[in-house]
């Protein structure tokens, strides 16, 4: 089963926690298993660095769990067939237009789904920031405005992505 990378905010709040469950079912109706960073998150290196008293020795713990967790983000995105992008926001948030940045330069296709109806592009000619719609676009992805055009555009991919039989001929 071909995986997709979920690269979103959606785990920063309370408020948009519940929703990353249901782009995930999404997702996974289309026949893609879901890789989710923020089911890959080791909350308990971070908790244990912030009940550490010396500020310094907690910095080290920070960024040793920062940088682990960065790089199994890396490793995630690698082993992803697609990546799908919450775009929502008043801007792009930085670490998802990192992913979409990463999985570009790896010819990754890239799905964006805003539903977010504020204006965030550069200009009026974009949705959002232009290089995060550029990379995108020129992955063969595109960016989507609902959960039901999200779904179409990727089980069009999954067909797409499938190997081609080959007929006999007599």
């Amino acid at each position: 089963m071909s995986k997709i990378y979920l690269a979103s905010p959606l785990g920063f709040a309370d408020s948009t926690r519940d929703f990353m469950s249901v782009i995930e079912s999404q997702i996974a109706a289309c026949g893609y298993t879901v890789v989710n960073p923020w089911r890959l998150v080791e909350a308990q290196k971070f908790e244990a660095a912030d009940l550490i008293k010396n500020v310094e020795k907690r910095k080290r713990a920070f960024h040793k769990a920062n940088l682990e967790t960065a790089a199994k983000n890396e490793e995630a995105i690698r082993i992803c067939l697609m990546v799908v992008a919450v775009l929502d926001g008043a801007d792009v948030d930085s670490g998802t237009a990192s992913e979409i940045g990463f999985a570009y330069a790896l010819g990754k296709q890239i799905y964006g789904y805003r539903s977010d109806f504020r204006m965030a592009g550069d200009n009026e000619g974009s949705l959002v920031n232009l290089q995060v719609e550029y990379w995108i676009e020129n992955s063969g992805g595109c960016i989507v405005s609902n959960l039901d055009e999200l779904r179409q555009r990727l089980a069009e991919a999954a067909v797409s992505a499938r190997p081609k039989t080959k007929t006999r001929t007599s």
